[in-house]
């Protein structure tokens, strides 16, 4: 089934008295700072059981959900808003199943109206004992927005599985560890596997889903400067800003080991974003007197992952 990729497009499945009220609305997993590609409605009622998300770009964030279980009857919204987001945020598509919401009332209108927004990031999906490989182009850095290890449909990486085991597909098991090993990197492997992750639904095939984006990169070694720089237009946006050291091969050359040696000595720091956020380029430069010294002795850098978002011109009166 093709996307739309209007923006604030209202599907309708059929036509359906909609009756006013509260819309029960969720915090993004995605940064702040992140636009959204395009924003959707989809209402779904009397006797079409599945509704269809679907984002032609980047993946889905629901938004906001209302849903009816006949005339003035509203459901609980926040259980159903859990429930969706649970199972498409993070996905490039998602069917929805309106029956796991309960038997429709003869001749009362039922209706799920659902909001969700497209924005811009990789999705990367790894079934249980392989890899997942997230890649970046040179000069841009991983900035994971969501992981999560288990099942949620009973399609992906199902070939060749037992019924048993891909049935069980309420077992969502959000992970910080793929950010924690990945962002910042222009590159990373990890392992999807109970061994890293946990076993959230012992018996279950499980997969590993990232929801992540590409943003720009930049590395000064200590005593040098650090320079962002946006096309004309656009703005800085510091996403993260470290000063330390956490390998031994960064900003190493000619360096003797006793300097490189302590991997585990990186700080954050909001000096950058302070200096920088809102400006189209900024130089700031990578000292001790600037970041303050978290490991005397050794030899340290700045690492910056920023992103360049479009200058909002304010219409005159």
């Amino acid at each position: 089934m093709l996307c739309s990729g209007l923006s604030n497009t209202l599907l309708l499945a059929a036509t359906c008295l909609l009756v006013s009220s509260g819309v029960t609305r969720a915090k993004r997993f995605v940064p702040s700072t992140a636009t959204a590609i395009s924003s959707t409605r989809v209402i779904t009622c009397d006797g079409h059981l599945v509704q269809h998300l679907c984002c032609e770009s980047g993946v889905i964030v629901v938004e906001s959900v209302e849903h009816t279980c006949g005339d003035e009857e509203h459901c609980s919204q926040h259980d159903k808003l859990k429930a969706i987001k649970k199972s498409c945020d993070g996905k490039k598509t998602c069917d929805i199943d309106i029956q796991i919401f309960g038997t429709p009332v003869p001749g009362a209108c039922k209706y799920l109206d659902t909001t969700f927004a497209c924005f811009p990031a990789v999705h990367s999906t790894a079934c249980e004992g392989s890899n997942a490989n997230l890649r970046c182009d040179e000069g841009k850095a991983i900035v994971v927005y969501w992981a999560d290890y288990g099942r949620r449909d009973t399609t992906t990486c199902s070939q060749h599985r037992p019924t048993h085991e891909i049935q069980n597909a309420h077992c969502p098991n959000p992970t910080a560890k793929v950010a924690d090993s990945c962002n910042g990197k222009s590159s990373c492997i990890i392992e999807a596997s109970n061994s890293v992750f946990g076993d959230p639904c012992p018996g279950t095939y499980k997969y590993l889903e990232v929801a992540y984006d590409c943003e720009l990169h930049t590395v000064a070694c200590e005593g040098s400067q650090a320079n962002l720089h946006c096309d004309e237009g656009h703005v800085i946006v510091v996403l993260s800003a470290e000063y330390g050291r956490d390998d031994s091969t960064t900003c190493s050359y000619k360096r003797p080991p006793a300097q490189l040696s302590n991997t585990q000595c990186s700080i954050p720091t909001s000096k950058v974003a302070e200096s920088c956020n809102g400006r189209n380029s900024c130089s700031i430069k990578v000292r001790n007197s600037m970041f303050g010294d978290p490991c005397p002795g050794t030899y340290k850098y700045l690492e910056v992952v920023y992103t360049c978002e479009n200058v909002i011109e304010e219409e005159n009166p």
